[in-house]
């Protein structure tokens, strides 16, 4: 086949010479581009690198274009309006209208298969009442506050500048201040643009200590203590892990870091920003806790959390125990889930690891509530929550308030393209490239997300009224129901099993006895013995002339011949943070 393509190529090269030997100059341009696909097609012919194109020459090249525009392709022309992903059309539909303020009905009725298994549904009331004038509230901060907070029912769930472009952060700062609801920082520091508009801040604190950290990346309690008191910043989470890469750090790569990056993250220049799988500053669950307390004493006071994407149950109780032995208990908890997005990760991870949000968040509320500490601590859900709906299930499910990512990016103009790794982010949302992001305004986008807010927690508020109850408090688990098969569907109070408060304390349920019993307060993990002996693989062979492995796919793989990668190769935020816990207090 391939000696047939060059041999076409070759007879059309001739003939067209031939031809323009004879003929006008029109001829000598064809001979021209007859002659370059020739010399293209040996070329392919010759190279060693791209098999499609040794058997294909020319032709195969065909591939490589249409595998780069397939993404434009899926989502504009195939997918159908509820099976895009992560956000379908109608979703990612209704939040654009809703940021530009318009009516975001729909004609003709549900386009979703209402028999399908696993379909949700809110039930309403014959009896409605009116929804509040004013959007519903919920107070954060436990006994050991002096400073509470009323957090909306949806917020601006954490993306870091870093992440985010310049303009992103400022309209989502806009808005958040416009709309009275949080911001929540991300773990890259507490910089200028989060501060410009004077927004609510919930300043997210990560394994990095971005903007507290000392000149060894251990955490600054003097740092901390400076930035805590600004008066734009109402809370203080600690990121323990992320629902869309729960066990690993992150990396800025060095190429993306400026000087404002550095500067907001007290870290160098020229080189990667890593941050390391876990904390350096606590590694039980008691040290967490005080952790809590230490971060509540330097910010005199103000409502302290942290958010985590649950694992292990055993963990999840251990940090429990931690709360009754030492009396310290967190202002609220935000549970990250496995669906929720990131700006990079690992596929395995984001498709494989992690606990969904619906039982992460069941998990937490009966543990807390089983532990009889759930009135001190209010409960936060991030992942996939971009409609009144969305919020109005985790609210049953048990949260108090949500966090929203996405949603936020794309009232603020990001168009699912899936390109925040690249740096090439075409709506300037994820990016660092001023070519990019000064396409974004940010009057504009800060209204949209505005608008957007405040029409989403309306309809929640709306939704919570058509269900006949007055507050978000008065919900409960019989007015969610889930479709288990062909011919039933069943409520999440009969569907799941909820803990009676106080029941752990008590001896425990059968089915949380065994955990309950092995969780620690001087060890996060699974430690029960197992009744097998557990095999180790071999350490691998050394392979010469290796290189590390690239995170991102090089596009001049055509040009280049692929090197193995190192056999110990490491993700740098995959390493735990060195030991270098507080002082015992």
């Amino acid at each position: 086949m391939r000696f047939l393509i060059i041999a076409l190529l070759s007879l059309l090269g001739f003939i067209t010479i031939i031809a323009a030997s004879l003929g006008s100059t029109g001829w000598w341009i064809l001979a021209a581009l007859a002659l370059a696909l020739l010399g293209l097609g040996i070329h392919d012919v010759l190279q060693t690198k791209h098999a499609i194109l040794r058997n294909f020459p020319v032709l195969g090249r065909m591939r490589f274009l249409l595998e780069s525009i397939r993404p434009e392709i899926q989502q504009y022309f195939i997918e159908r309006n509820t099976d895009g992903r992560p956000f379908d059309r109608d979703t990612r539909s209704i939040i654009y209208a809703r940021a530009k303020g318009a009516d975001s009905h729909k004609a003709f009725g549900t386009e979703r298969d209402v028999n399908a298994t696993g379909y949700e549904f809110l039930l309403h009331s014959t009896a409605p009442v009116a929804p509040p004038v004013e959007q519903h509230r919920v107070r954060i901060g436990g006994p050991d506050c002096k400073h509470p907070y009323d957090m909306s029912l949806m917020n601006v769930s954490s993306m870091s500048f870093g992440a985010l472009s310049k303009n992103a952060v400022l309209a989502m700062n806009k808005g958040a201040a416009m709309g009275g609801f949080v911001h929540e920082t991300g773990e890259g520091g507490l910089t200028e643009y989060h501060l410009e508009y004077g927004a609510d801040l919930f300043w997210e604190i990560g394994s990095g200590y971005f903007g507290c950290r000392d000149a060894d990346g251990n955490f600054d309690a003097d740092k901390f203590a400076a930035k805590a008191a600004h008066q734009n910043v109402k809370g203080i989470t600690i990121k323990l892990s992320q629902g869309a890469k729960p066990g690993l750090g992150g990396v800025l790569p060095a190429a993306k870091i400026t000087p404002e990056i550095a500067a907001a993250r007290d870290v160098p220049m020229g080189v990667d920003c890593i941050s390391p799988a876990s904390h350096s500053a606590f590694s039980t669950p008691r040290e967490l806790m005080l952790f809590v307390k230490h971060l509540r004493d330097l910010s005199d006071g103000k409502p302290v959390g942290y958010k985590f994407c649950v694992g292990s149950r055993t963990d999840v109780l251990a940090m429990c125990k931690a709360m009754l032995e030492t009396g310290i208990t967190p202002d609220f908890i935000t549970i990250d889930g496995a669906e929720g997005g990131t700006g990079a990760a690992p596929l395995e991870y984001e498709d494989h690891v992690g606990t969904p949000l619906t039982e992460g968040l069941m998990l937490v509320h009966n543990a807390l509530v089983g532990c009889g500490l759930r009135d001190k601590i209010r409960l936060g859900a991030a992942g996939k929550v971009a409609t009144g709906s969305d919020v109005v299930k985790r609210l049953i499910q048990g949260a108090d308030f949500t966090f929203s990512a996405r949603a936020m990016m794309m009232a603020t103009g990001c168009i699912q393209a899936q390109k925040c790794h690249t740096n090439e982010c075409p709506v300037g949302v994820a990016t660092q490239n001023p070519h990019l992001y000064r396409a974004l305004d940010v009057l504009d986008k800060g209204n949209r997300v505005y608008n957007y807010h405040k029409l989403t927690v309306q309809e929640a508020a709306q939704l919570i009224a058509s269900m006949g109850v007055s507050h978000p408090s008065q919900l409960n688990p019989r007015m969610l129901r889930r479709r288990v098969d062909h011919l039933t569907t069943r409520s999440y109070a009969g569907l799941h099993n909820w803990v009676a408060p106080g029941a752990l304390l008590n001896g425990a349920p059968e089915g949380w006895k065994a955990d309950w019993e092995e969780a620690d307060t001087e060890n996060f993990g699974e430690h029960a013995p197992l009744p097998w002996p557990t095999q180790r693989e071999a350490a691998p062979a050394i392979v010469a002339d290796t290189v590390p492995p690239k995170r991102v796919e090089p596009k001049d793989s055509t040009h280049r011949r692929v090197a193995p990668v190192h056999p110990h190769a490491e993700r740098p935020e995959g390493k735990p943070a060195p030991k270098h816990p507080l002082q015992k207090r």
